[in-house]
């Protein structure tokens, strides 16, 4: 069975394990004969999709959590870029700005989202920003590592052939560390999308998905809460799957093992 399973495609084999996925739910509905509101079917989760999208509703909170996950995404990647670099190529600043960077990832974004709606009077930069906290660190990490991996033979090299700085940077170190930076890209894409729902789990007074989470559990619209559970899914799917093409067109000079 798995050696006829590595033969095929990967669509093939995503669909069939989402159609087991579907009918396995299904049978625990009915064998369980569990009430709407505890854990509906995937026929009643379709219909919720239907009327939500069909109103509007989904459409109108699904884009207000885009937008705050893709510029929560972008701001992180614009401070960790410069950042990163300035920690790699400057040891005495590494020393001065880690501590603070490694202390601050103890302390959960939750904790301390409170006092941003404090600080912060935008219902929507507050939801930014805490994207931004949540996505910042990892690509960080993964920026300064994908810079410290850069082989040291190769800066030799570019010495020897009088390269400038910038140089340096654009056609060594850029190139040498974009498949550990896109990695962390991954990360932070995903995450981004944990960020944004926190903070609209925190400042819930106007149009999310985080809001409408709320709405529906309030209510005991399970149904409709399994709808925005699968559209936060396919949100973080989709910019995971960007990133991967984007890693594919820039790395496409790499030789496939």
């Amino acid at each position: 069975m798995i050696r006829w399973l590595n033969t095929q495609p990967t669509w093939l084999i995503i669909l069939t394990s989402f159609l087991l996925l579907l009918f396995s739910w299904q049978a625990v509905v009915f064998i369980g004969d569990y009430p709407l509101f505890i854990l509906p079917g995937p026929i009643a989760v379709v219909e919720a999709f239907v009327g939500l999208l069909a109103d509007g509703t989904l459409l109108v909170h699904s884009w207000q959590t885009l937008s705050e996950v893709l510029m929560g995404l972008f701001i992180g990647c614009l401070i960790a870029l410069p950042l990163g670099y300035l920690l790699v190529k400057s040891p005495l600043a590494e020393r001065l700005v880690s501590p603070y960077l490694i202390a601050s990832q103890a302390i959960p974004v939750i904790a301390i989202a409170p006092l941003l709606t404090i600080w912060i009077q935008s219902t929507y930069w507050l939801r930014v920003l805490v994207a931004v906290l949540v996505v910042f660190f990892p690509i960080l990490i993964n920026i300064i590592a994908g810079l410290r991996s850069v082989p040291l033979e190769l800066y030799d090299l570019m010495h020897a052939l009088e390269a400038t700085r910038g140089q340096i940077f654009r056609k060594l170190e850029i190139p040498a560390a974009l498949p550990i930076i896109l990695a962390g890209l991954k990360v932070g894409a995903t995450l981004s999308v944990i960020g944004a729902l926190v903070g609209e789990f925190v400042q819930n007074k106007s149009p999310g998905l985080g809001y409408l989470l709320i709405f529906s559990r309030q209510f005991y619209r399970t149904a409709d809460v399994f709808v925005v559970l699968l559209t936060l899914g396919a949100m973080a799917l989709s910019l995971y799957g960007f990133v991967t093409l984007l890693e594919r067109r820039l790395l496409r000079w790499r030789v496939k093992r």
